[in-house]
């Protein structure tokens, strides 16, 4: 949506209320972001250590940039290219996820780049491009959602983490499934909606029951299911092996189902004419996330969902181009375009357009936990440049990454306020915000989004890629390779996504500034045509599948998959499962919410919430402060009573800093496709505070 005049109109060209994603709609967080613009606490001028315990001090961009360029220069020179590594963020533009990628491969030469958007939505990508051959996390308009008879969203809160979209479900057909009684499960029971609470991380077996059930009572028998399994997938035997032994009592004793509740929603489903099953943070944040994920695809291929109209299975993102921020390079095993770097035509391709030999690209570098991890060790980087994240609270086993961030021989941190990571850096650098430069976004629909300027940044603040080109000018890089402006970026960006799975060459700029609704894979012969010559139709591809999948033979593929325990399970000293997520205030680490004084007054501190019963035997009352203890930490928390939780279950949120982040407590156990760790489930014992400071390793 624009939110500028129109090329020569001197109006909007879509009225906020009908951009058909949010409606105009805006969260708290979007209410009050733009008070951050202003924020005194707004970085302005860069800053530099003049030696490892010095203080950091004001310093001017030629001797912060200078700086930087050297020090990497030397570290290359010493102990080769991957002594320098390279962390990024799903909150960048498509033309600086687009440049940093570039960048990392080609002025610093090195293959360890990573992003925290591998937190997000790495397992529901791997689960996806598996079963259909291309990752989108909805391969559909969000407003095909309004008609749907049916929505299950499994691990997802849209109600706090993305409110704008709670107006497109039917409260009486929506089925929630988790742990706790969230907002969306509150307002999906208000409305006469269902709402299954599994034990934590038992999801994938909660699908394979559910499968179990839609299997045995002939709900997927009907003449349309079984031509669409025939015609349009394969690998349903095996995967049918798997459901079979997963009986409704079975699945209730392991999930704390009922039996009953597993019937009405397999009836619910298989009833429905236009159904969806979502999936989010939940399902993903596991040890097993791609396997779980990957149950409630074949749920939905069981019943006939994915490619068929008005009905599907979708991922919800996370981040604000948690989309676009995966598709261009900036992941670890990812070139432009969402090819794969160990893919022979894909590295030529792409060595086409940067002007480089094929063999000069780096291969598969270490994935964002094994990256953060390998921080300061022998064979690991020495350096690190981090642009839009917060690792320190946002990554698993929190105190680890601040040890390995301080190991470190020197680190440069972009951003735009003053967080948890930039207090560790060696050189801090001050860039623009949301609404002080243009690029484009890519939504969860696969639509790409222009944003426009909307006023100047600070004096002396630069933008991201005005930092690339400068740093890749000083490192030996021809300002060409890395203009500072956006526009030559995404023309750039269009040719080296050509042909991929994720095609942007057809994203012309003139159909970006008619705010056409532009939907990825978009070829170059789609985007050839103004928007004013399509009225009312649609640019690239806004449903995917309708007439085959991406796989070579247009299938989608069944994934067999087998139940399996957490990589932690409770035993007598950690009694609990912990779980954390997002609320309504706060945005991912809280650096930028936790710097809005209203959103700051709602949501000051650290809570826990806690079963009332469950607190007790703890000792601890309502509102008293106590520690949650795990197997790598323990962090203090304002206890809060919440009587619908589970007894075996305490939710905390991550937003916090210093004793009350939540990520101390949190498992780095990897999914072995996704390499995402385990934020959804560890165990824990709670505390009387009583005083003490969390102490490492209880």
């Amino acid at each position: 949506m624009s939110l500028s005049p129109g090329p020569g109109t001197g109006q909007l060209t879509i009225a906020p209320r009908d951009f058909p994603t949010n409606r105009g709609g805006l969260c708290q967080k979007g209410w009050t972001a733009a008070e951050l613009l202003t924020s005194p606490e707004r970085l302005t001028t860069p800053l530099m250590r003049d030696g490892k315990d010095a203080p950091l001090r004001e310093a001017g961009w030629d001797e912060a940039l200078a700086t930087v360029a050297r020090r990497f220069a030397e570290l290359r020179a010493a102990r080769g290219p991957d002594s320098v590594a390279v962390f990024g963020s799903g909150g960048l533009t498509n033309e600086k996820a687009y440049a940093l990628g570039k960048f990392a491969r080609v002025a610093l030469g090195t293959s360890q780049i990573d992003y925290n958007g591998r937190f997000c939505m790495s397992s529901a990508a791997a689960a996806g491009n598996r079963a259909f051959g291309l990752d989108r996390g909805l391969p559909f308009p969000v407003a095909d959602l309004d008609d749907s008879e049916a929505v299950v969203l499994v691990g997802a809160n849209p109600a706090e983490t993305m409110p704008p979209l709670m107006g497109h479900f039917d409260p009486a057909r929506l089925i929630v499934v988790d742990p706790r009684r969230t907002a969306t499960a509150q307002a999906a029971l208000d409305g006469g909606g269902l709402h299954l609470a599994p034990t934590p991380g038992t999801d994938l077996a909660l699908a394979l029951g559910l499968l179990h059930v839609a299997l045995v009572e002939g709900h997927l028998d009907t003449p349309g299911r079984v031509a669409y399994r025939r015609e349009r997938t394969t690998g349903w035997e095996a995967v049918r092996r798997c459901a079979a032994r997963w009986w409704p009592e079975r699945t209730e004793r392991l999930t704390g189902v009922a039996a009953a509740d597993l019937r009405r929603v397999a009836a619910v489903l298989a009833g429905a004419r236009r159904a969806h099953i979502l999936t989010g943070r939940g399902a993903e944040q596991h040890s097993k996330g791609v396997d779980t994920v990957a149950a409630w695809i074949d749920l939905a291929l069981a019943l006939g969902l994915p490619g068929t109209p008005g009905a599907g299975y979708g991922c919800l993102t996370g981040q604000g181009n948690g989309q676009g921020g995966r598709e261009h390079g900036q992941k670890a095993d990812q070139l432009p375009g969402y090819r794969h770097i160990e893919d022979r035509a894909a590295r030529e391709h792409v060595a086409r357009v940067w002007g480089v030999q094929e063999a000069e690209i780096p291969g598969a570098g270490r994935s964002a936990w094994e990256l953060l991890d390998a921080l300061g060790t022998p064979g690991g980087p020495n350096a690190l440049l981090v642009m839009g994240s917060n690792p320190v609270i946002s990554a698993p086993r929190s105190r680890r990454v601040i040890e390995r961030l301080r190991a470190l021989d020197f680190l440069v941190v972009a951003d735009f306020v003053r967080s948890e990571t930039t207090d560790l850096a060696d050189v801090v650098l001050p860039v623009a915000m949301w609404a002080e430069e243009s690029g484009t976004m890519t939504s969860l629909e696969g639509r790409i989004l222009r944003r426009r300027a909307a006023q100047a940044p600070p004096p002396d603040v630069r933008s991201d890629l005005e930092v690339l080109h400068e740093l890749a000018v000083r490192l030996g890089r021809s300002g060409e390779e890395f203009p500072p402006e956006p526009a030559p970026v995404l023309e750039e960006l269009r040719r080296a996504s050509a042909g991929g799975v994720a095609d942007y060459a057809g994203v012309a700029p003139e159909l970006l500034d008619d705010d056409a609704a532009v939907y990825w894979p978009v070829p170059d012969t789609t985007g050839s045509s103004r928007a004013d010559e399509r009225v009312g139709e649609p640019v690239g591809t806004p449903r995917l599948f309708l007439d085959r999948f991406e796989h070579a033979d247009g299938r989608a593929r069944f994934l067999p998959v087998e139940y399996r325990e957490a990589a932690e399970m409770p035993d007598a000293a950690h009694p609990l499962y912990a779980t954390t997520g997002r609320q309504l205030e706060h945005y991912q680490s809280g650096a930028q919410t936790r710097r809005v004084p209203g959103l700051r007054a709602a949501a000051p501190e650290a809570y826990v919430e806690v079963h009332p019963d469950t607190a007790r035997r703890a000792g601890l009352a309502d509102g008293e402060r106590a520690r949650v203890v795990s197997r790598r930490g323990a962090v203090l928390a304002r206890t809060r009573y919440v009587g619908d939780m589970r007894t075996d279950t305490v939710f905390l949120p991550f937003h916090f800093p210093q004793a009350g982040a939540a990520n101390v407590l949190t498992n780095p156990a990897l999914d072995p496709v996704s390499r995402m760790p385990e934020f959804k489930l560890s165990a824990v014992r709670l505390e009387r505070a009583d005083g003490h400071a969390p102490k490492e390793g209880e």
